[in-house]
C-alpha cells in the first residue's frame, strides 16, 4: 500500500466521520426541541450545508468542491464559535438576572456552567477542522 491510497483511505475516513457528526448533531438538536427561536436554526442550516458538502466532495474530488468543503467547513468552524458566544451570553445574561449584586466577574463562573452548555456547539467546530483536514495537500488542489 502506498502513501497515496493510505491517504486516500484517511481522507474517506475523515469524510465519513465529518457526515456522521452533521447526522448526529441535526438528531440531537431535534431532540433537544433547538428551534424555539429563529437564531437555533442556525446549527441546522450549519449542518445541512456541511453535509452536503461532505457528500459532493465524497462523490466528486475534484479542485472545485475540494475549495467549496474549505469554505463550507470554516463557514460552520465560525458557527461554531458563534454558538459558544450565544450559549455563554445567554447564560451569563441570566446569571445576572437571578444574582443581580453579582458582578461581571462573579458570574463569570456560574455563565461558564450555566444551563446552555458551553461547549455543545464545539462539536461543529470540531467537524469544520476535520473537513478542513480533508484538503491539506489534497493531490487536487496542486
Amino acid at each position: 500500500m502506498g502513501d497515496s491510497f493510505v491517504e486516500q483511505r484517511f481522507r474517506r475516513f475523515l469524510l465519513a466521520v465529518t457526515g456522521f457528526i452533521f447526522i448526529g448533531t441535526v438528531l440531537e438538536l431535534i431532540l433537544l426541541e433547538h428551534f424555539q427561536e429563529a437564531i437555533q436554526f442556525t446549527p441546522f442550516i450549519l449542518c445541512g450545508a456541511g453535509l452536503l458538502t461532505v457528500v459532493v466532495a465524497w462523490a466528486a474530488p475534484n479542485r472545485f468542491t475540494l475549495l467549496a468543503l474549505r469554505w463550507v467547513m470554516a463557514a460552520v468552524a465560525l458557527g461554531s464559535l458563534f454558538g459558544m458566544y450565544q450559549h455563554f451570553s445567554g447564560n451569563l445574561a441570566f446569571t445576572m438576572e437571578i444574582n443581580p449584586t453579582f458582578t461581571t466577574t462573579e458570574a463569570l463562573w456560574p455563565a461558564i456552567k450555566g444551563s446552555y452548555p458551553l461547549l455543545a456547539p464545539g462539536i461543529l467546530l470540531i467537524a469544520g477542522l476535520l473537513g478542513i483536514a480533508v484538503t491539506y495537500r489534497h493531490p487536487e488542489l496542486k
